[in-house]
């Protein structure tokens, strides 16, 4: 077990945020060979299809699981830092014992629920069917995450970086020979094979580490109630997250059609989920570190600055080459068919550089177990997003959402501040004020020279000369951000 000084130092930060991003960002090479082969199977139709149905599972399994997969992290994590195996093996066994539980409520909510989500999802055809086959992909996402947060909570990090790999490796090699032999018809299918090979890899990592020792009593639902209590906080939040996007997906697929829908979803992917690979370190390592100190004040919020200051460094230069390529990306990745979401890409990947700055303090309430609060903060969070985008796409279509997207997170990062300012007494240090500072002009910046619809507000010149002359001042940009990045972090870490 690290010493507690040597986990919260800019070393250890580094270290497992370069370990889990660099295997985050080839589990997205691959994932991106995978979206690139599907989406040329398929199409924007087929692509808008997969993330109506991702998203519904999503929600059913946020739902239902108990907000045991967290909670239980913060239980683990804080039996794991005492050193007592006996009180660990008694976490471990608790978190499972409820996994199954939940894995079970999720199976049969999911099929009660079928027809509405119908309903709600779809104006043509029936897919009551669909749902109903989806059902046990909600009960063994909840077994998954319980092994996960087995896995989070004892700082197995090398073992969830190689599943994580996998995971992905697995996912290409099932879903699209099945897509491809079955079309649109083997969607469900593929999800269903990809959930699976996703639980088997998980369930034999962590049997290995922490044998299955199931002993059913009437005691451990006693015994639950307290993590399961503060779970329901974080099942009402991730409700209201992923109600968020599944009700954005269904908006967008009622108000225009499952093609904009598939846009959003490349889009969003693209700017969002993959541009944000650095972040899987946020839950992963440093999650469980928080958790570990939430009763020491100046411990608790030192962390939280070094990985603010971290993910800053980090993210910057990531969003800015990101915005440079993204109108060569999009079509690489996908087809010609998906250019009409570069403007909304481009806005949207600015998000991902407030949420370095917000995402460490969200997770303050939840390491403290400030239940409600967090519960209040992510239903806010989820409420503007899903306002601001429809106001955006009736004003502006998918542009419009890039805008929301971005205005969202601005929004989150200034509300939660100011929270965990008065709460936790949370002050932003020298050396990160200096970071935001030097980085963020350079962001917004590098968005106004790649951005077309400036030179059509003369606010900036136009013509093919000018194109040029934007890109490579986009590329002194990021060379600068990337320089300034490499010489603090390189410093931090001396």
């Amino acid at each position: 077990m690290e010493n507690q000084t040597n986990q919260n130092s800019y070393s250890h930060i580094l270290k497992y945020t370069g370990l889990l991003g660099s295997v985050q960002g080839l589990s997205i090479l691959v994932g991106l060979i995978r979206n690139k082969l599907v989406a040329l199977i398929l199409g924007p139709a087929g692509l808008g299809l997969i993330s109506i149905f991702n998203s519904t599972v999503a929600l059913m399994s946020n739902a239902t699981n108990l907000g045991v997969q967290t909670s239980g992290v913060k239980n683990i994590s804080e039996a794991y830092e005492t050193g007592d195996e006996e009180a660990l093996r008694h976490a471990i066994h608790l978190v499972r014992l409820w996994s199954i539980v939940t894995a079970v409520l999720g199976v049969v909510v999911c099929i009660i629920l079928s027809p509405l989500l119908n309903s709600f999802s779809f104006k043509w055809g029936n897919h009551v069917l669909h749902f109903v086959m989806l059902s046990p992909v909600v009960g063994m996402l909840s077994l998954v995450g319980g092994e996960l947060a087995v896995l989070k909570g004892t700082r197995q990090l090398r073992k969830l970086s190689v599943i994580s790999l996998l995971n992905v490796v697995a996912a290409l090699l099932t879903s699209v020979p099945i897509l491809y032999i079955f079309g649109q018809k083997g969607i469900v299918p593929s999800i269903i094979v990809m959930t699976l090979s996703q639980l088997l890899l998980t369930l034999i990592y962590s049997f290995k580490k922490y044998p299955l020792e199931l002993t059913f009593d009437k005691g451990f639902f006693g015994e639950g109630l307290g993590m399961v209590k503060l779970g329901m906080a974080f099942v009402a939040a991730a409700i209201f997250g992923s109600g968020a996007e599944f009700a954005i997906r269904s908006y967008l697929n009622t108000a225009g059609n499952e093609v904009t829908s598939g846009l959003y979803n490349a889009g969003y992917m693209l700017a969002v989920t993959y541009g944000g690979m650095i972040f899987s370190a946020m839950e992963t390592d440093f999650f469980p570190r928080l958790s570990a100190a939430n009763k020491d004040t100046d411990s608790f919020c030192m962390i939280v600055n070094k990985q603010m200051e971290v993910s800053v460094m980090l993210i910057a230069p990531m969003v800015i080459g990101l915005s440079i390529v993204m109108p060569w990306l999009i079509p690489l990745l996908f087809s010609n068919a998906f250019l009409p979401v570069v403007s909304m890409a481009q806005i949207a990947i600015i998000s991902l550089f407030f949420r370095a700055l917000y995402l460490p303090m969200a997770y303050m309430n939840l390491a403290k177990g400030n239940s409600l609060w967090y519960l209040l903060l992510e239903s806010f969070s989820a409420i503007i997003l899903v306002a601001l985008v429809e106001y955006g796409f009736r004003h502006d279509d998918l542009r419009g959402i890039g805008y929301a997207i971005l205005i969202a997170n601005i929004l989150d990062f200034i509300v939660t501040f100011a929270f965990c300012r008065l709460k936790f007494s949370f002050k932003p240090s020298a050396e990160l004020k200096r970071y935001i500072v030097l980085q963020l002009p350079l962001v917004a910046l590098s968005y106004l020279l790649t951005v077309r619809p400036f030179s059509s507000l003369a606010l900036l010149p136009s013509g093919r000369g000018w194109v040029g002359a934007s890109f490579a001042l986009s590329c002194l940009l990021l060379m600068i951000s990337m320089w300034l990045s490499v010489k603090k972090l390189m410093r931090k870490k001396e």
